[in-house]
């Protein structure tokens, strides 16, 4: 069986391993737009403060896949599937045959619609590429400005600061991480960048990104002017579909597929971030690597199906813990909240059931909370919950 893996990321990477181990005899090939080896996208953010090399970013080496049963080739751009003849087409026109292909292009950078934005020192942070262009402009040092306060934001600020650049972040929101963090975790912890030398405007609108020949300044809303040498975007993603919308394959906000990772023609699946599946997207790499394990599954003749469980996000910003799982600050619930020092904890409850929790500083207890988001265990006293799981049980 000729197996084809559109995308080299992790997804792409681990269906492609976990196939040549579950199909005898397959012939699989590991397709990589980038001109780079398998690498831990996760970590460049470790990479860009300084804590990884590039080298360190590797996560397969040919020889590791080669000895796997994979054939690897990076720097090829899959343009096209031909679902008929069951052929792939790259960017330079080769046809690539194959009986089952699985699409692993994750997603892309979304760009504000700012005058000034495609200039040279305007760049979206999202691959290895990218994180070389932001290292030569840090060299010289001198004003950055990061647009956008999520994860991904934060972690250029700290990167591009630990490089000796003075960063200004601007976010729409009023608080950062609003997807992770309610409004209190996400003042802490604006606190605790301010305090590190970031300089933070929430909310702040950005109307244009000025410069001549490159980036210059950036321009709010408000009529403020902040200089920069480096503007990073991080301000979210879209699912990358340009292969399965021109090839023909049904796409609504990503690529409409089913919980075996068929996509709408039986012999493609879709896996990761640019899959939707069961009208579902997701942006974490752990289910992400879960569909990745179904879908060799499926190609193998397996029945197995991808059940998605209740979101969690396990993060370190600044050196600081932080988690999140469920629903948070959802506005029919009731909350408790526990707060001792740079420790933070909320809960919410809906109907005796933990549907949400945040907690900052100490996340010790996030493996407990995730159980009982999970399971909709009812629980009596939701105040010894806060205190975590020894005196959950004390009190039964």
């Amino acid at each position: 069986m000729r197996i084809l893996v559109v995308g080299a990321g992790p997804a792409g990477t681990r269906c492609a391993l976990r196939t040549a181990g579950r199909v005898p005899g397959a012939q699989v090939l590991l397709a990589g737009a980038e001109p780079a080896l398998p690498y831990d996208r996760v970590a460049l953010s470790k990479h860009l403060v300084g804590d990884l090399t590039q080298e360190a970013l590797i996560t397969h080496t040919l020889a590791d896949l080669r000895a796997a049963g994979v054939s690897y080739r990076p720097g090829t751009r899959i343009e096209r599937l031909d679902l008929t003849a069951r052929e792939a087409i790259t960017a330079r026109g080769e046809r690539i045959p194959y009986d089952r292909c699985v699409i692993a292009t994750g997603s892309r950078s979304f760009r504000l619609p700012l005058p000034g934005a495609d200039l040279p020192g305007v760049i979206a942070w999202r691959d290895l590429a990218e994180s070389r262009q932001m290292l030569q402009v840090a060299r010289d040092g001198g004003p950055a400005v990061v647009i956008g306060g999520g994860l991904l934001g934060l972690e250029a600020a700290v990167g591009l600061a630990a490089r000796g650049m003075k960063v200004t972040v601007l976010h729409a929101v009023g608080w950062p991480m609003e997807r992770q963090l309610d409004y209190d975790a996400g003042t802490l912890l604006a606190n605790r960048l301010r305090a590190r030398g970031l300089t933070i405007h929430m909310p702040a609108a950005t109307v244009a990104i000025e410069g001549k020949e490159r980036a210059e300044a950036v321009l709010l809303k408000s009529g403020e002017r902040i200089p920069a040498r480096l503007v990073a975007m991080c301000v979210g993603v879209r699912p990358n579909v340009d292969l399965a919308k021109v090839s023909g394959l049904e796409v609504a906000r990503g690529i409409v597929a089913d919980a075996a990772m068929h996509t709408s023609d039986p012999n493609v699946l879709a896996i990761g971030e640019c899959a939707e599946v069961e009208g579902r997207l997701i942006g974490l790499v752990a289910p992400a690597l879960e569909q990745a394990e179904i879908a060799a599954a499926t190609i193998a003749g397996e029945a197995a199906i991808w059940a998605p469980r209740a979101e969690s996000a396990a993060l370190k910003v600044s050196g600081t813990h932080v988690w999140s799982g469920g629903e948070v600050a959802p506005a029919n619930a009731e909350a408790v909240t526990l707060r001792a020092g740079e420790s933070y904890r909320r809960l919410w409850w809906r109907e005796g059931r933990l549907v949400g929790a945040v907690l900052y500083g100490d996340t010790s207890e996030a493996g407990f909370y995730q159980i009982l988001i999970a399971s909709g265990r009812p629980v009596a006293s939701r105040a010894d919950a806060a205190l975590g799981q020894a005196y959950l049980k004390d009190a039964a």
